[in-house]
């Protein structure tokens, strides 16, 4: 009986030596500080867009995604509304011309992009300019939709670039 109990307090002490290792560890790791590196990686995209406009009787606006001093900007071309009664769907698609153009306040422009799209019922993401600007400036954009019927009204969007 004797190698019996001299075996199991073995057995426990190991075990408590294993958890009040763990422990330690556990308290070390929690109390350590985050290397800068992983800290810097995840820096969150922000998204602003610019009030709606009516362009070629379709809803459009600009927006940019801003992740620390990127910003990408695009702009959505969407439906103005519910069909009219009786109008027929789908809608005809629409031929339209694109302008998207960017500057940057008090130093000049950042890029422009024009293009053609056709327009069927979902909305459509005109992409084409994208810049890394300095911390604490100010981004001019510029999107306008050329129907056939109608001409352009461009919608705006100012954005200051915080990082």
């Amino acid at each position: 009986m004797n190698r019996i109990t001299r075996a199991t307090r073995t057995t426990r002490t190991t075990r408590i030596t294993r958890i009040a290792a763990g422990a330690a560890g556990a308290v070390a790791l929690l109390g350590a500080p985050l290397p800068a590196a992983a800290a810097g990686q995840e820096t969150a995209t922000v998204t602003t867009c610019g009030h709606s406009g009516l362009q070629a009787g379709l809803s459009t606006r600009v927006c940019a995604d801003v992740t620390g001093d990127a910003v990408v900007l695009y702009g959505l071309i969407g439906l103005a509304g519910p069909p009219s009664p009786g109008t027929p769907w789908p809608p005809a698609p629409q031929a339209l011309v694109t302008r998207l153009s960017a500057d940057l306040a008090g130093v000049g422009p950042l890029g422009a992009v024009a293009g053609r799209t056709e327009f069927r019922v979902s909305t459509v993401r005109v992409d084409g300019v994208g810049a890394t600007v300095p911390c604490g400036s100010v981004v001019h954009a510029s999107f306008s939709v050329e129907g056939s019927l109608r001409g352009p009204a461009p919608v705006t969007l100012e954005l200051p670039v915080g990082c």
